[in-house]
């Protein structure tokens, strides 16, 4: 019976990866609720799992795609490749509805660039510090200090190297679980009470799971208003990181 089963799990690759996100989240789910008191947002705990999995994967099999490396979970590749990965950012930027975002207005629009630009130098900053001092890197992991999904995008073009996208998407993470917990503790000190303060947020903060899991557990009310200025940061984030925010580093750098 089990031979059966792997070898159907094997021969239908993409549907067993699904199969296997899909229990990875309802565990996560589990946890955040159970564990944490949604404190932590399930989505971020899924991803600790999903990297502890590609490191012992890793460890395995010796090879550089985690558990994709190996036969019965080889569709995992195919669902994390670069063809769904977009396929995922332009779903999610179908989402937004315009006239809604014309509400959060000028300050909106100024958060949301500085939500972009100080995070990149930030991170862009702290790769320096430890020693990954070319242009190409340095705007890799800045990229992804904006979000996890904007460091490996940016990485791809422009040809960072597997490890630093690696890094990037950890850096991501990092700010994402940060932002996670941090909310409900400062939102007093923020002032997190009208919709207008929770976009402002958004545009700040930047992460679209961060913000929708912090302030869910702030106000849920406030969740869709703050979450719809931080969607926005994955299409900026990768229209700016290859091209503006890199030309910078390499004339900052050289």
């Amino acid at each position: 019976m089990l031979e059966i089963l792997e070898k159907a799990a094997a021969a239908n690759g993409l549907v067993t990866a699904f199969a296997i996100v899909g229990f990875i989240i309802l565990i996560s789910g589990q946890i955040s609720k159970r564990l944490t008191f949604g404190r932590v947002h399930g989505s971020a705990i899924a991803i600790l799992i999903g990297l502890t999995l590609a490191y012992w994967g890793g460890k395995q099999t010796g090879g550089h795609k985690g558990l994709a490396d190996m036969s019965l979970f080889g569709g995992i590749g195919l669902m994390g490749g670069a063809m769904l990965r977009d396929f995922a950012i332009v779903a999610t930027a179908f989402e937004v509805q315009a006239t809604e975002a014309r509400k959060a207005g000028l300050i909106g629009v100024v958060a949301l660039l500085l939500g972009t630009v100080l995070p990149f130098i930030v991170g862009a900053a702290i790769a320096k510090c430890f020693g990954y001092s070319d242009p190409v890197s340095m705007t890799t992991i800045g990229a992804g200090a904006v979000t996890y999904i904007v460091g490996p995008v940016t990485g791809a073009a422009i040809g960072a190297t597997p490890d630093v996208m690696a890094l990037s998407i950890a850096t991501g993470l990092v700010k994402a679980i940060i932002v996670m917990v941090g909310t409900p503790l400062a939102a007093r000190f923020l002032a997190l009470k009208t919709p207008r303060s929770a976009m402002v947020f958004g545009g700040l903060a930047g992460t679209v799971s961060g913000v929708s899991a912090g302030l869910a557990a702030t106000d849920r009310k406030l969740v869709p208003y703050g979450a719809l200025v931080a969607t926005f940061h994955t299409g900026l984030g990768c229209l700016l990181g290859p091209s503006i925010l890199f030309f910078a580093v390499k004339a900052v750098v050289h």
